[in-house]
């Protein structure tokens, strides 16, 4: 077999990169529909149903089996494997054609399918705890310090610039937003540009913020005097009727 030519390797990359994107893209649009799908049909349980034991609306099996989780495999006893082993096979049965993950709750071996099952609700105390984590994050400004630009080469050809975080290695989304098509497109080439805002950039647009927000107050402020002006006018003609009616009656 002769040997590639460095042309014909990189349009091979680029028709590899391409496919994959376009996968990337349809299993964005397919988990997307499902989710749609989910809402609609009211399949969410709420954190009430959840705890009086309502199964999954996806696959009718328990959310939450409370056997407690499946010990490791090689410390499984011989009733334990078999009773894994049928386990396995029922899920796979109930979701050969599903091409999706899978999840389960701590405390239960009940496997449930990412694309068949929605997912469990969050708990009063998860909430609380993922509001106190953002409370905790530093400020919009701070965090743009750390955000580097991203030029993204989409499926439909289209290029567009995201942002994430200056740690990461590569661009973490496979799919994004695409404003020309107003559709979600698989990324097919991603390339780093550098920092995102520069300290001047930062403060340009604090200083544009800052400017709408006091618009904003102004434009409030000018509504309320108007108002009390429109009311200090029907008071004032109030009096003068009130005094006129006196006078008369003097």
């Amino acid at each position: 077999m002769a040997k590639l030519t460095e042309e014909q390797r990189q349009q091979r990359a680029a028709a590899r990169a391409q496919r994959e994107a376009l996968a990337a893209e349809e299993r964005d649009r397919r988990d997307a529909e499902r989710r749609e799908m989910w809402r609609c049909e009211g399949m969410y349980l709420s954190w009430e149903e959840y705890r009086s034991g309502e199964p999954c609306r996806g696959c009718g099996e328990p959310m939450q089996d409370g056997l407690g989780d499946w010990p490791g495999l090689m410390y499984l006893s011989e009733q334990e494997k078999r009773e894994y082993d049928a386990a396995e096979e029922g899920f796979r049965a109930r979701h050969a054609d599903c091409k999706g993950g899978r999840w389960s709750i701590s405390g239960s071996r009940v496997t449930h399918c990412s694309f068949c099952c929605p997912p469990p609700p969050m708990g009063p105390n998860q909430i609380k705890k993922l509001r106190e984590l953002v409370a905790s994050w530093p400020s919009a400004e701070e965090r743009k310090k750390d955000l580097d630009a991203w030029k993204l080469t989409l499926t439909c050809h289209h290029v567009v610039e995201r942002t994430q975080h200056r740690e990461h290695s590569y661009f973490g989304s496979s799919v994004v937003d695409c404003p020309e098509c107003s559709a979600r497109r698989g990324v097919v080439h991603s390339e780093r540009i550098g920092p995102a805002y520069s300290d001047e950039a930062i403060r340009v647009e604090r200083d544009a913020a800052d400017r709408d927000r006091l618009a904003e107050e102004l434009a409030a402020a000018k509504s309320k005097l108007q108002r009390q002006r429109k009311n200090a006018a029907a008071t004032q003609r109030r009096v003068e009727e009130i005094e006129k009616q006196l006078k008369q009656g003097g």
